[in-house]
């Protein structure tokens, strides 16, 4: 039987492995989890993929676009008249908003590199990626407390299953920003 051409494949595994992770935690997680919620032979998993840590840094790796593709579309750090506390607390509440199943699995992979030194670096990338982005409109310094604030405001949120305060977020970012 002829080997069938599949180039959304490695795709499918990662979106099966964001939903596996979503469903039943990092826990849950296998090679023989992710091939049947992707519906795929187990060795596709393991041929895309040759570790499970390999699989949570693809994962991690997307689940981080999504909040980057919220800085990008709202376009306020580009210009240098938006409140930058505004902008910071739009950004949280527009991820914040709605099905959290995102923002959460999003936390607990980030949170995973406390045990997975694999996922790590992905985890800085993440970090210094947005505080580069936040130093165009502040200093290197401050950006990095910000990013640490937005750390901060989204575990709370998910932990304590409160809803979103905006306004507190923008008071408490336009406290650090000089």
């Amino acid at each position: 039987m002829a080997r069938r051409y599949d180039p959304e494949r490695r795709q499918r595994i990662i979106d099966a492995a964001i939903r596996v992770v979503g469903a039943k935690g990092i826990a849950g997680l296998s090679h023989r989890t992710v091939a049947a919620e992707a519906d795929v032979p187990l060795g596709s998993t393991t041929y895309h993929f040759k570790t499970l840590d390999d699989l949570l840094v693809a994962a991690l790796r997307q689940a981080n676009e999504g909040f980057a593709k919220v800085v990008v579309s709202r376009g306020g750090l580009e210009d240098p008249e938006t409140d930058l506390a505004t902008e910071l607390a739009g950004w949280m509440s527009e991820w914040l908003a709605g099905d959290r199943t995102g923002v959460e699995l999003e936390c607990e992979l980030y949170l995973a590199a406390l045990r997975r030194p694999a996922l790590r670096p992905v985890a800085a990338e993440w970090a210094q990626d947005l505080a580069e982005r936040l130093s165009h409109r502040t200093d290197p310094l401050t950006a990095r407390a910000l990013v640490a604030v937005l750390d901060g405001i989204c575990l709370q949120v998910l932990l304590t299953e409160a809803p979103y305060d905006e306004e507190y977020a923008r008071e408490v970012f336009a406290r650090i920003i000089p």
